[in-house]
């Protein structure tokens, strides 16, 4: 069961990027830039934060995060909390950016919404946040 559910979100994954870097490539963004920037829409984290939060390293956050502050799209900020971990916002160029990948990602979420049915939707977002959250608690023991 585990090898069955492990290929299919490796094949979810998958067709994820590759409608992310469709819905993207129009607002001047790759799905990567699109994902970093959506982490600290609602509010600046530091690269750390948004790695952990999207299950990445941080150095691959830290690259993508340099990219989009010389491009204009985010900026790093001062933290309170820790003196050498900025935090990275977007600009209103990010923010613009990504409002022009929303009618595009509104058309994908109904189609699939019509395509599933909208209780199968809600219900696959809810078994996917719990096979995070059981990965998550298994993740501070030892595997067998």
């Amino acid at each position: 069961m585990l090898s069955r559910t492990a290929l299919g979100v490796f094949q979810l994954n998958g067709r994820f990027l590759a409608v992310s870097e469709e819905l993207a490539r129009p607002a001047g963004l790759t799905a990567a830039w699109w994902q970093v920037l959506g982490a600290v829409v609602a509010e600046p984290l530091p690269v750390a934060g948004i790695a952990r939060s999207m299950g990445i390293t941080r150095q691959s956050v830290q690259r993508v995060a340099d990219l989009l502050a010389a491009k204009g799209l985010a900026e790093y900020l001062p933290n309170p909390a820790h003196r050498r971990a900025k935090l990275l916002r977007p600009t209103e160029a990010g923010r613009a950016a990504m409002a022009r990948i929303d009618p595009g990602h509104s058309a994908l979420a109904a189609a699939l919404a019509e395509e599933l049915g909208e209780e199968a939707f809600a219900e696959t977002a809810r078994t996917l946040e719990r096979l995070c959250r059981a990965l998550n608690a298994l993740e501070a023991r030892p595997l067998p």
